[in-house]
């Protein structure tokens, strides 16, 4: 499981003319498909009079969520090599959308895919990429006893402790990077005699 990707810090365009047809490629990042589909809403409403919209994200540090589509070019021709782009340069968490102005010149099935596909690339290149770290949220759970000890062995070993919450347990919420999963689980187990409880939360992301 890789830990670190790329991904496009901010949202930004970028144009590109061929044979008289504007590419406007607008890219952002996304962790969510509904994050995905409101920047391509925002984009429609930026360029109402453009023919067509098209668009290619992929979600995830190992790029589990991956969305396309043609908006009414031929099939295949563009959301499909905009998408493979983004996976070529490994750019992930990332959505682009390329506005097309037609110009009056048809570019054939193989025009449209060097075009659709250039266009992200030339987009990327414009923006530059910014590497992430995919982490953990884990919590750990333990009885009052033991807790004060396991927090202080958690931060001398380079943990990042989220938060403590006390209760008839305490909760230590903890950051780790994704690939020392099993490896922390192990950890605790011999550390704690088995007398704590590992939990894993969901995905952060973070800058490298």
């Amino acid at each position: 499981m890789r830990d670190e990707y790329l991904t496009v810090a901010a949202e930004t365009e970028h144009e590109t003319e061929i044979s008289r047809s504007r590419f406007l490629c607008a890219l952002a990042p996304a962790t969510t498909d509904a994050e995905a589909q409101a920047f391509i809403a925002r984009v429609r409403t930026r360029h109402p009079a453009a023919t067509h919209h098209c668009y290619a994200y992929l979600l995830g540090a190992d790029a589990a969520v991956r969305r396309s589509s043609d908006d009414g070019e031929p099939g295949g021709t563009a959301g499909v090599p905009m998408l493979q782009m983004l996976l070529r340069r490994r750019v992930h968490d990332t959505v682009a959308v390329v506005s097309r102005y037609f110009g009056g010149t048809k570019l054939g099935a193989g025009g449209l895919i060097r075009a659709y596909g250039g266009a992200v690339g030339a987009a990327l290149d414009a923006a530059g990429t910014v590497t992430r770290r995919r982490m953990l949220h884990a919590a750990v759970t333990t009885g009052h006893q033991r807790a004060g000890k396991l927090e202080n062995e958690l931060r001398a070993t380079g943990r990042t402790v989220r938060a403590v919450t006390y209760g008839a347990e305490v909760t230590i919420e903890i950051e780790l990077p994704a690939s020392e999963s099993e490896a922390f689980r192990d950890w605790l187990a011999g550390t704690t005699a088995g007398g704590a409880r590992l939990e894993f939360r969901d995905d952060l992301h973070s800058g490298a």
